[in-house]
């Protein structure tokens, strides 16, 4: 059914951002694992696990914000299965810095893709 307030929301930006909302809750995922992999007793650094658990916050704050985003557009939010992190063993904190760097380019990449459709598509939110 097609709801009233839809207009000029291209169905491929939809599925889009639903895409995206997926990616933020891998992220958010992600970076729980981290955190708590921090917290264990043969590891123990509390400052990463704080800093990565405010990031897995912050993703999940994402993730909620397209799925507002999705309902004020007229779009429909559609789930998906949340893929587990790459490894479960983070090694250093630097390590776990590096990977958290590599995830923060793809989620920015695929924001950069986004807006680019987006734009192709006509649509100025």
């Amino acid at each position: 059914m097609e709801t009233q307030i839809r207009q000029n929301y291209h169905r491929d930006c939809e599925a889009a951002i639903n895409k995206m909302m997926n990616m933020e809750l891998y992220a958010s995922y992600t970076y729980t694992s981290m955190a708590y992999y921090f917290t264990r007793d043969d590891v123990a650094l509390e400052g990463f696990a704080h800093f990565f658990k405010e990031n897995a916050h912050e993703e999940r704050e994402h993730a909620e914000k397209f799925m507002s985003f999705q309902n004020k557009r007229g779009g429909r939010i559609f789930l998906q299965d949340v893929k587990k992190p790459e490894r479960d063993e983070w090694g250093s904190g630097l390590e776990a810095m590096q990977c958290a760097l590599e995830l923060e380019k793809k989620v920015n990449q695929a924001l950069l893709e986004l807006h680019k459709l987006a734009t192709d598509k006509g649509d100025p939110h």
